[in-house]
């Protein structure tokens, strides 16, 4: 899921070399955390790093964490390789998926996150990526947040069966903080969300309909049958 989201490294000249090993992605923690693989897929390295980016390769596809945006329970989308999103005539086929990215600092627990940074990209096709924009925004108190590094992001999607706004096409929105102690607040729920965005709630809202893309609500089963993806190194 999200592997366009690497891009976001390449605008701007804003990426740092990346190197990639391999390792369990899942956190030893009781949070699940990191993408896995599943059917014949590979994690394929850039040559040249950073460009061209590192992508999931193969007929299957990836499974990561994520929270429902209306209650803050665990759950999991799986995005297929090679799955093309046309841009949409209208939104209405579209649903935001929200990233909050945590600053190293924000004194959350690493481990609760559905991706992890600090230590490493246990979300190699878009973790780095995820981690330069906040690093490198061109909002000075945002950049000022993130001046010691990306500690990791969530992702939080509406559920149908919970009354969010759920769709198999999905926006990326990444919620990137002014105040280091709005960060402190591990968000899991859109009313949390829509808190930290209010004015003088310490974050903003950066919009990517460019890198919309498809995924789907599995199981919990689904996800800890995969294959935890290689762990890559960002900015």
């Amino acid at each position: 899921m999200l592997r366009r989201l690497v891009s976001l490294a390449m605008l701007g000249g804003l990426v740092t070399a990346f190197g990639v090993f391999g390792g369990a992605a899942a956190s030893s923690a009781s949070t699940p955390s990191g993408q896995v693989m599943y059917g014949n897929t590979t994690f394929i390295p850039s040559p040249t790093p950073p460009l061209p980016p590192g992508h999931f390769a193969g007929g299957g596809g990836t499974i990561e964490p994520a929270y429902d945006s209306a209650n803050g329970a665990l759950i999991f989308l799986q995005t297929p390789n090679n799955a093309h999103v046309h841009p949409p005539a209208n939104n209405r086929n579209v649903a935001p998926l929200y990233l909050p990215v945590y600053p190293v600092g924000s004194g959350i627990d690493e481990s609760s996150l559905n991706c992890t940074h600090a230590g490493g990209d246990n979300c190699p096709d878009h973790g780095p990526g995820v981690a330069a924009a906040a690093i490198f925004s061109p909002n000075p108190q945002v950049a000022a947040v993130y001046a010691n590094g990306v500690l990791g992001h969530d992702h939080l999607a509406g559920i149908a069966s919970s009354g969010g706004d759920f769709n198999v096409i999905w926006e990326p929105e990444l919620v990137l903080f002014y105040s280091m102690q709005a960060a402190e607040q591990h968000i899991t729920t859109l009313a949390q969300v829509n808190a930290v965005l209010a004015p003088g709630g310490g974050a903003i809202l950066v919009k990517l309909p460019q890198l919309d893309f498809h995924c789907s609500v599995v199981s919990a089963a689904a996800y800890n049958r995969g294959t935890p993806a290689p762990i890559v190194f960002g900015p």
